[in-house]
């Protein structure tokens, strides 16, 4: 009896141990901005993160505004926003990275980091979006993107908090309050 239970503390010890190791940190992800260059998420260690998949001819396309507000509110307070055009849902995000910076910057005034058009869900899906949405990876929980402009909360730890619907506004009383609480 006492090797069996010993055996199954050693079991429970290295799955605990190798889910663990399993989860990948969110500063090992990296990325390409619009243009092209490459951005290290190592970068943000310290802020908030804001991830929203976005698309140019969407209902919530509007949220740009919103978000371009938020960003200039607390850009200088250890926040960021990251949007990454995806052409998932509807064929929304039909154009090339050049049409989509344009669009942004000249209709929204978009100054918060755009990066390159990726998939975000699927075979093809980018790496930061299976970190978003595999808890075995996150280490928050498992989450499929619903829709364009589904937005993604990392704390200034690099750890997945909370994941907020496509509909909802970026500039809630929530949203700012967790921007803005560094006990969070």
């Amino acid at each position: 009896m006492k090797k069996l239970f010993s055996c199954l503390i050693v079991v429970l010890t290295i799955s605990t141990i190798a889910s663990v190791k399993a989860q990948t940190s969110f500063y090992s992800l990296k990325a390409k901005t619009i243009d092209g260059k490459d951005f290290n998420f190592a970068d943000l260690r310290g802020k908030k993160v804001l991830i929203v998949n976005t698309a140019s001819k969407c209902g919530n396309t509007p949220q740009y505004e919103d978000l371009e507000k938020l960003y200039q509110r607390y850009k200088d307070k250890n926040f960021v926003i990251l949007g990454f055009p995806a052409n998932n849902f509807g064929h929304q995000e039909p154009g090339t990275n050049t049409e989509i910076k344009e669009f942004c910057t000249k209709n929204y005034g978009v100054s918060f980091p755009m990066m390159e058009k990726i998939s975000v869900k699927g075979d093809d899906m980018d790496d930061v979006y299976k970190w978003l949405t595999k808890k075995e990876l996150n280490g928050y929980r498992d989450s499929s993107v619903k829709w364009n402009f589904q937005k993604y909360m990392i704390d200034d730890k690099g750890t997945l908090v909370d994941i907020v619907n496509p509909g909802d506004k970026p500039d809630t009383k929530e949203m700012v309050n967790w921007i803005t609480d560094w006990s969070k």
